[in-house]
C-alpha cells in the first residue's frame, strides 16, 4: 500500500507508515541474525571432521510454496486495494495456506533426513541445517500469526478497507522477506563449500 497517497496528518497514514517502519526495522534485524548465523556456518566448514550432507529432494517443494505463498499474498494486496473484497480474501486464504504447507514439506524434509540417519547431533553440517531451517520456519510461524489476526477482518465485509489492505500489504512483504532469507540459506546449505568460502575470502 502507497501510505505517501494519504493526507499528512491523517491517523490512517500515520499507522500505516508506523507499521511499515516497524516491519522494515524488524526484517533488518533478522537479517543480521541470519547473516551471523551463515557467517558461524562457513567459518564451520574449515574444520577437520565437517561433513556435508545432501539436501532433501522435499526443499525443491517448500521453496515452491513459500514463492507461491508470497505472491498469492501481494495479489491479495492488490485486489483489496481496489476494494475487490471477495478476491482478496480468498488469495489471503490460499496464501497462508501454502505458508502452512512450507512448514509441513520442512517437517518432511527433516523426517527423510531422520531416516537416513542424518541426526541433529555428531556431524555439524547436519547440525547447521536443522538449526537454520527451524530457526526460519519459526519466523514462517510468526508470519502465520499476523496472517491469522488479518484473515478474521477480511472473512466479513472490513469496515476500514483501507487499514485491512494495509495488513495484507504488509504480510506480502514479510513473505517476500521470508522467501529472500530462505532461497540464501537453501543456497548456502546446498552449494556452499569450503573451496568458495576461501574463495571469497580470498585465500584461495
Amino acid at each position: 500500500m502507497n501510505t505517501t497517497t494519504l493526507p499528512i496528518g491523517d491517523p490512517a497514514s500515520t499507522r500505516a507508515r508506523a507499521a511499515a517502519t516497524g516491519l522494515w526495522l524488524f526484517m533488518g534485524v533478522v537479517s543480521a541474525l541470519f547473516a551471523l548465523f551463515l557467517v558461524a556456518y562457513a567459518m564451520r566448514m574449515e574444520a577437520a571432521d565437517w561433513s556435508p550432507i545432501g539436501m532433501p529432494p522435499q526443499l525443491w517443494l517448500s521453496s515452491a510454496l513459500l514463492l507461491a505463498g508470497g505472491l498469492l499474498l501481494q495479489r491479495s494486496a492488490t485486489a483489496a486495494q481496489a476494494l475487490h473484497h471477495a478476491r482478496a480474501r480468498g488469495l489471503l486464504l490460499a496464501g497462508g495456506l501454502a505458508a502452512m504447507a512450507f512448514l509441513g514439506a520442512q517437517l518432511w524434509a527433516w523426517q527423510s533426513l531422520l531416516d537416513a540417519r542424518v541426526g541433529l547431533a555428531g556431524n555439524p553440517a547436519a547440525s547447521f541445517f536443522y538449526v537454520l531451517t527451524a530457526l526460519h520456519g519459526l519466523h514462517v510461524i510468526g508470519g502465520l500469526v499476523a496472517w491469522s489476526i488479518t484473515v478474521p477482518p477480511a472473512v466479513a465485509p472490513p469496515a476500514e478497507p483501507r487499514r485491512l489492505a494495509l495488513r495484507i500489504t504488509l504480510c506480502a512483504r514479510y513473505w517476500h522477506f521470508l522467501f529472500a532469507v530462505w532461497a540464501v540459506l537453501f543456497a548456502a546449505l546446498g552449494w556452499l563449500t569450503p573451496e568458495v568460502v576461501r574463495f571469497i575470502c580470498g585465500r584461495a
